[in-house]
């Protein structure tokens, strides 16, 4: 039997109307998106914009007539250059997949952030590629600290390899004049010891990686760059080859160590030291250097309007 005061509570309970919710709470909505989220989503598409504009520029500022005298060249200069010129993704590649085990489809962006740095500005492909791994790569935590980590091992390998060319080569500094002095030359071993040595001290704070980690990146960096330097010297040998390899090979090693250099202020008068030391064809060279940058340069507008061409595509594909 029902108990009747049990019956009428239910009834009163049943019977009592539901307050209406108002405002937000009166229906389920999601998170709201942050102001910098949304701003973050025009950050891929807007570097791409600016390296195609800087691209369009450079087409304007090239001689591109002396590029299509010789673009009849030998073949083993294009495959030598693309090497070279693959180089930088193909290492980058490299570190990114042990780090996050990105597909072999990151060189793309990969050659984005490279295309980004040489035609814009320094570092802007690294806040490109930072962009897109926070979109595509699955990983624990922020990407930033790994991209942050990888470009500052990436400076360190430069004055690293520097250091190690100074020893290698000091000898010829002692005889010869570079074009600089050689208060020139200390101010800048002293720059590259302080700030290898502050990073040293502290990497806790600065880098995130682990040690692990940052002894592969630094090595990757640091083989790169002896890839570089024999990859160059053998591409001025093909388009100079009355000139003996080894030649090219020291003209290479000297030209990266100059370069390098960070109170040096007359960087090419310099190389032109090492040009004349090693008996080098000055003129020749440097006009080689010239038309070598308008190979980079139209490779970099082929391949970044190619990908742009793709990604266009895939998107159609996936629409």
């Amino acid at each position: 039997m029902t108990d009747p005061l049990a019956a009428e509570a239910v009834a009163d309970t049943v019977a009592q109307p539901v307050p209406a919710q108002t405002g937000s709470a009166a229906l389920p909505q999601a998170n709201p998106v942050s102001g910098w989220r949304r701003l973050g989503a025009f950050v891929g598409p807007a570097i791409s914009l600016g390296i195609l504009a800087g691209a369009l520029w450079q087409i304007e500022a090239h001689d591109w007539h002396k590029l299509i005298a010789i673009i009849q060249a030998s073949p083993w200069i294009w495959l030598v250059l693309a090497i070279n010129y693959l180089s930088g993704p193909v290492g980058d590649w490299v570190i990114f997949k042990r780090l996050w085990d990105i597909p072999a489809s990151g060189i793309f962006p990969l050659v984005k952030k490279m295309i980004g740095n040489q035609i814009l500005l320094s570092y802007v492909g690294e806040v490109y590629f930072y962009d897109w791994a926070r979109r595509h790569v699955k990983m624990e935590g922020s990407p930033f600290g790994a991209v942050k980590d990888v470009a500052i091992l990436s400076a360190m390998a430069g004055y690293a390899m520097t250091l190690i060319m100074l020893v290698v080569a000091w000898p010829y500094f002692n005889h010869y004049a570079f074009g600089f002095n050689k208060r020139e030359l200390y101010g800048s071993i002293a720059v590259m010891l302080l700030i290898g040595l502050a990073i040293t001290a502290f990497r806790n704070r600065l880098l995130s990686l682990p040690r692990n980690d940052l002894v592969f990146v630094l090595a990757v960096h640091m083989v790169r760059l002896v890839i570089n330097t024999a990859l160059t010297a053998v591409l001025w040998s093909l388009m100079l080859p009355a000139v003996p390899l080894s030649t090219w090979l020291m003209l290479s090693t000297g030209r990266l160590l100059v370069t390098r250099l960070p109170l040096i202020p007359n960087q090419e008068i310099a190389f032109a030291g090492a040009l004349a030391l090693l008996g080098g064809p000055v003129d020749r060279t440097y006009e080689m250097i010239t038309v070598i940058a308008l190979f980079i340069t139209a490779i970099h507008i082929v391949v970044f309007v190619a990908m742009l061409l793709l990604d266009l595509v895939q998107r159609e594909r996936n629409a």
